[in-house]
């Protein structure tokens, strides 16, 4: 069995109903990907490694990693910290807005779980996932344990994959930033950085510009996410451009681009060619996208991708 592990937070998600009315949900951006994957790929065992607290929202988050099938071996109980919150508002056209309370996030403390033995266990596994609110979240100090646990990954065979998913607000400075990204593009297998993310970081503002920036490293393969306009991957100094079919019913675009990855991830290891990872990721964000909320129903997401003959 192919297994993947999901390096991140996931938090409590507030999304407006009304003026008087909150949904309360479960959401982040490595947790919305692994969600989409074992939806997509049942026979793909796909784990969360990440910190929660011992509160109620805790264990219901648990409790709801669970019933998506995620493994939950590596999802750790802190003793005084809890999870992070957002609430988010869209507007008429599905764009996000966000207010965040994550200075006692117990994700923020993940690496001082991973004990040698743990570590050990990763190192069996087929890919590896992290992102750029990964690294921002993950504290500073620990960092550099981080890295080497990555690079002992790697060493063992394990696929290193890296979403920048930039989030300016999370970093001190674009200096940080760029030398942590700098240090996941020299690890990584897989990369599938979105056009925007990197536009502030290394002023480059197209697709080109991208695959331009990420020829000075060793990445086996670079999927670049440009909204609705297309998908362009390099694979084995392979250049290809994916045609997308834009979705006209935009509800919330919140988590397509963690749709994405973890339906291509999954579409990957499980022996798609590219072009074929790619219609299916794009499939899952366009059904996403259409529905309120980072996690869509079940039901909805299934029968979009059973159209789509997964």
């Amino acid at each position: 069995m192919k297994n993947i592990y999901f390096l991140g937070e996931c938090m409590v998600e507030l999304r407006a109903m009304s003026e008087a009315t909150l949904h309360q949900s479960f959401a982040g951006d490595v947790y919305n990907s692994a969600v989409y994957l074992k939806r997509s790929f049942a026979q793909i065992s796909t784990s969360v490694v990440t910190a929660l607290g011992q509160d109620n929202l805790s264990k219901k988050m648990l409790e709801r990693f669970e019933s998506e099938q995620l493994d939950t071996q590596f999802v750790f109980a802190h003793d005084t910290k809890v999870p992070g919150m957002y609430y988010i508002e869209t507007d008429e056209h599905g764009e996000r807005s966000f207010i965040y309370w994550r200075s006692d996030a117990a994700a923020k403390k993940i690496v001082d779980f991973l004990t040698p033995d743990l570590v050990e266990q990763l190192s069996q596994g087929d890919m590896f996932f992290f992102s750029g609110i990964s690294l921002a979240v993950i504290e500073e100090g620990a960092r550099e344990r981080f890295w080497q646990i990555v690079t002992q990954l790697k060493n063992a065979g394990v696929k290193i994959v890296f979403d920048p998913n930039y989030r300016a607000r999370l970093w001190k400075n674009t200096e940080e930033t760029k030398a942590q990204y700098h240090l996941a593009f020299s690890v990584a297998d897989i990369t599938l950085p979105g056009v925007e993310d990197l536009t502030t970081l290394y002023n480059v503002h197209n697709v080109d510009a991208v695959i331009e920036y990420l020829q000075k490293y060793k990445i086996e393969e670079i999927v670049v996410k440009n909204g609705p306009a297309s998908v362009v991957t390099k694979h084995d100094n392979t250049l290809q451009s994916h045609t997308i079919i834009p979705v006209k019913n935009v509800v919330d675009t919140t988590s397509a681009g963690d749709a994405f990855n973890g339906v291509y991830l999954g579409a990957r290891l499980s022996g798609c060619t590219i072009e074929n990872a790619v219609q299916l990721a794009a499939k899952a964000a366009g059904a996403v996208i259409q529905q309120p909320g980072a996690i869509v129903p079940k039901d909805i997401f299934q029968l979009a991708m059973a159209e789509a003959a997964i």
